[in-house]
């Protein structure tokens, strides 16, 4: 028997005890043998009635226990099917998950290579640059160093002159290396004609006192290294207008050439005393923009003097050129008078054309004779009426 069954039983049992002593207080006084009868009668019905609960307990029990078995057979079903839906759901989301996964494993893939790429262009324009950066250190180095030596240095302001002037003026206006006033060399002379004459250029770089006033901290060190400067420069000066000014050979001024424009914006700005003392000793102090404008105009002075030398065989073609105007003007007359005989002769035919004309419409207008008006006799041609010329 079951926990239930048990607990039933008792329930019964107490109360068929309840049921004895009640039973026992009505009827104190009836005698022991219809008491006992009636308990057992009682007992009877009472365990007559227990079998049929008991029956009775026992089609439910079995009922519950049928309807228990369906339900959990429907529930084992139905958890059956929502597992079924929940895999089906979860092999969806995880064939989703894995596309998106694959799909952002490809858009990262293909973006890491195109980062890839860029940085590999990258590296190689840096590599490139740092190399050209190399280069340039280089030629940087080789440049300090060539500027640090006063020969290199003169070289180089020799150079810089050297392409300046082949750029501006053809070959026949210039001389490097030039000997003026007997044995002085002129790093350049441009052969001018008279006047003014030939120019000298001589090139001058001086950088170590220009240097020395970039570097200066104080204003002393300034005016000590500007004090040097025109020093420098003003002997510079002195020396070209000694040796490349000569009277009767050269021009009355010469050049001194910068190949700074920095050095040479330092003297104008700064000391304008040294540029003036140059103006009055006819030495003019130029930098390669203000020497490309001089060359410039000396090409205009050349290209000038050049039209004077062929003035006479421009004014030689110039006169061939009016002969051939006056034989033109004549050829043109002479087609002239040939274009009005043709338009006289023109009108001439159009006036026979004209009468032409005239005399065929008078012959359609004759009227021919009536078929039986012929005779035998010779036919008498029609009279025409006479046309005036």
């Amino acid at each position: 028997m079951t926990g239930t069954d048990i607990l039933l039983l008792a329930l019964i049992a107490a109360v068929l005890g309840v049921a004895a002593v009640l039973l026992l207080r009505q009827r104190a006084g009836s005698g022991l043998e219809e008491v006992l009868a009636e308990r057992d009668r009682r007992q009877a019905e009472l365990t007559e009635r227990l079998s049929t609960s008991q029956e009775q307990l026992s089609g439910r029990l079995a009922q519950i226990a049928e309807s228990q078995s369906a339900a959990q057979a429907r529930m084992a079903e139905a958890l059956q099917v929502q597992e079924r839906e929940i895999a089906k759901k979860l092999e969806e989301r995880l064939a989703d998950v894995t596309k998106r996964i694959g799909e952002g494993l490809e858009k990262s893939s293909k973006s890491t290579e195109t980062t890839m790429g860029d940085l590999k262009e990258r590296l190689a324009v840096i590599d490139r640059a740092q190399k050209n950066i190399t280069e340039l250190s280089t030629q940087v180095d080789g440049l300090q160093a060539i500027l640090s030596n006063k020969q290199a240095r003169g070289a180089f302001g020799e150079i810089q002159l050297n392409d300046l002037v082949t750029q501006a003026l053809p070959p026949s206006a210039y001389s490097f290396q030039a000997t003026v006033g007997g044995n002085r060399r002129v790093d350049c002379l441009l052969t001018l004609p008279n006047p003014p004459g030939a120019i000298a250029i001589d090139a001058k770089f001086p950088l170590e006192a220009y240097h020395l006033l970039q570097a200066a901290a104080t204003d002393e060190e300034r005016v000590a290294a500007r004090r040097r400067l025109a020093q420098e420069v003003g002997v510079h000066v002195r020396a070209i207008a000694e040796k490349y000014i000569v009277p009767g050979e050269t021009a009355e001024s010469a050049l001194m050439f910068l190949p700074s424009e920095a050095v040479y914006a330092e003297l104008h700005a700064n000391l304008p005393t040294v540029v003036q003392d140059a103006f009055r000793r006819r030495v003019w102090i130029v930098s390669p923009t203000t020497l490309m404008a001089t060359l410039n105009t000396v090409r205009a002075v050349l290209k000038d003097a050049s039209m004077r030398e062929q003035a006479h065989v421009i004014q030689a073609e110039v006169g061939r050129l009016l002969d051939d105007i006056v034989r033109l003007d004549d050829r043109v007359s002479k087609l002239d008078r040939h274009f009005n005989q043709a338009t006289d002769d023109i009108r001439q035919i159009r006036i026979s054309t004209d009468k032409v004309t005239k005399r065929s419409e008078r012959i359609q207008e004759i009227e021919l004779e009536q078929p039986s008006a012929i005779t035998d006799a010779a036919p008498t041609p029609p009279r025409l009426a006479a046309v005036e010329d």
